[in-house]
C-alpha cells in the first residue's frame, strides 16, 4: 500500500517528482488524473503514487477541485503523507493556480503550516532571500517573464504567493539561507516560529542539493510539502532501488515537441542538425489537418537511425500563439496515436501540455520509471493494449542542448 502520495499539476512535472522519489527510495507509480487510484489495491506495489494532474493553466477553482478530488484518491488508497509538485519556475498568475491548491490541500488535512520549496539546483533553480533565480538571472528577467500563459514578472516568492491565498502577506514567511545552513533543527525552529506568528506558507531558500536535504530533514513532521521535484529527492523512502535499464525497441527515432522553451528550442535546432524533421504549422494545420499531420506521419516513419523531429517552435521567430495551442497539442497528439498504430513503440515528447495530450491519446496505463538521462529526464514505460511503449516526456526547460539525440543511445 502506497503511504505517499504527490499531486503534479502537469504530465512532466509528474514524471520529474517520480525520478527524485525514486532515486529517495520509493517504489514510485505515474497515473493519469483519471486513473488515481481509488481504494486499496489500485497502486499495488507502489510505496508513492504521483497523480498527474493538468491543473497548471485551470481556472482556480477548477484547479483546487481537481486536486482535492486527487487528494481523496490518495487518501482512501491508503497514504498518510502528500506532496504538491509544481513547476521550479514557480508558474503562476496572481489568480494561482500554486496558492490556491496549496491552500486547499493544507485546509483539506486539517495542517496549519507548509513550505513553499520550488528550488532545483541541478537545473539551475536556487532561492535566496526568497528570490528565485534561473541560472543567474532573476526569475522576472529570464525567458519566463514572457511565458505566454504564465508571465513570471517578479522573482519575489513571497510577493508572487502573498495575493494568491486568503490571509495574504500575513500569511507568508521566509527562511533565509544563512538559517538554513545551520542546519535541520533551526529550520525547523524557523518553520515553527512562522506558524505560531500565523504564516501557514514558509518559503525556504536554497542554493544547493544539500539544502533541500537539510529542508526535507527538517520537515519530517509536515504532512504536506509542496515544491518543485527536487526537494522530494531528500526524503527517506523505505528502500534502496535500483533501476533496470531501458532496452528500447527498434525503430524511427521519433521527437514530438510542441513546447516553445528557450531550452527545447535548442534541443530542436541541435536534433534536426544531427537528423531531419517536419513543423508543423497552425496555418497549414487550419487549412488541412490530415494533409499536414498525414505528411509528418509519412516522414517521421520513413526516417533513418537519426532522430526526427516533429516540431512546432525551434526559433523565437515561431512560437506558436496562445491560441493555436491546442491546435498543436491535437496535431501531436494525432500524430503520436498514427505513428504508434503503424508499429512505433518509443517516442519522446517535450512539454507538459504535449505530454499529457500525447498520453491521453495513447491511453497507456501507470508509468514505470528507467533510469534517468538528464536531471529530471527518463526514459519510461507503460502499457498499451498488452505491448510495452517507451516513453518520454520532458518539461520544456529540461535537458541539454544534445538530449534529442543522446536519449536514443548508450547509458540506458
Amino acid at each position: 500500500m502506497a503511504t505517499l502520495g504527490a499531486i503534479a499539476d502537469d504530465l512532466t512535472g509528474a514524471t520529474d517528482v517520480a525520478i527524485a522519489l525514486t532515486s529517495a527510495g520509493y517504489r514510485t507509480a505515474v497515473v493519469l488524473g483519471a486513473d488515481a487510484p481509488d481504494g486499496d489495491g489500485a497502486a499495488d506495489g507502489a510505496d508513492a503514487v504521483v497523480v498527474a494532474l493538468k491543473s497548471r493553466t485551470m481556472p482556480a477553482g477548477e484547479a483546487v477541485a481537481a486536486s482535492l478530488d486527487a487528494l481523496a484518491r490518495l487518501r482512501r488508497a491508503g497514504c498518510e503523507r502528500f506532496y504538491f509538485k509544481y513547476c521550479s519556475t514557480f508558474d503562476s498568475t496572481p489568480a494561482g493556480n500554486i496558492g490556491p491548491v496549496a491552500e486547499a490541500l493544507l485546509e483539506a488535512l486539517g495542517e496549519t503550516v507548509t513550505v513553499v520549496a520550488p528550488a532545483f539546483p541541478a537545473n539551475g533553480r536556487t532561492v535566496y532571500r526568497g528570490h528565485l533565480f534561473v541560472g543567474d538571472e532573476p526569475l522576472d528577467e529570464s525567458p519566463m517573464r514572457h511565458h505566454p500563459l504564465t508571465p513570471m514578472t517578479d522573482s519575489n516568492l513571497l510577493r508572487l504567493l502573498a495575493p494568491q491565498v486568503s490571509g495574504g502577506e500575513a500569511d507568508v514567511a521566509l527562511v533565509p539561507w544563512p538559517t538554513v545552513a545551520r542546519g535541520e533543527e533551526a529550520v525547523r525552529e524557523a518553520i515553527g516560529r512562522a506558524g505560531r506568528a500565523g504564516a501557514r506558507f514558509v518559503v525556504v531558500d536554497a542554493l544547493t542539493d544539500a539544502d533541500l536535504a537539510t529542508l526535507a530533514r527538517a520537515t519530517e513532521d509536515l504532512r504536506l510539502l509542496t515544491g518543485g521535484s527536487a526537494l522530494a529527492q531528500g526524503l527517506r523512502g523505505p528502500r534502496t532501488l535500483a533501476r533496470t535499464p531501458v532496452a528500447l525497441p527498434g525503430g524511427p527515432r521519433v521527437v514530438l515537441s510542441g513546447s516553445a522553451s528557450r531550452a527545447t528550442q535548442g534541443q530542436v535546432r541541435h536534433a534536426l542538425a544531427v537528423g531531419g524533421g517536419r513543423q508543423l504549422r497552425p496555418a497549414d494545420l487550419r487549412e488541412d489537418f490530415e494533409a499536414a499531420v498525414s505528411a509528418a506521419v509519412s516522414a517521421a516513419l520513413e526516417a533513418a537511425d537519426a532522430p526526427f523531429v516533429v516540431y512546432a517552435t525551434a526559433s523565437p521567430e515561431d512560437v506558436v500563439d496562445t491560441a493555436d495551442a491546442p491546435l498543436i497539442e491535437e496535431a501531436l497528439a494525432e500524430t503520436a496515436e498514427r505513428l504508434v498504430a503503424a508499429g512505433t513503440r518509443a517516442l519522446l515528447v517535450a512539454g507538459g501540455e504535449t505530454s499529457g495530450a500525447v498520453v491521453q491519446r495513447l491511453g497507456v496505463g501507470a508509468l514505470a520509471l528507467g533510469p534517468e538521462v538528464d536531471p529530471g529526464v527518463a526514459w519510461m514505460r507503460g502499457r498499451r493494449d498488452g505491448e510495452d511503449i517507451h516513453l518520454m516526456l520532458k518539461s520544456g526547460n529540461f535537458g541539454r542542448e544534445d538530449l534529442f539525440v543522446r536519449a536514443w543511445e548508450g547509458g540506458l
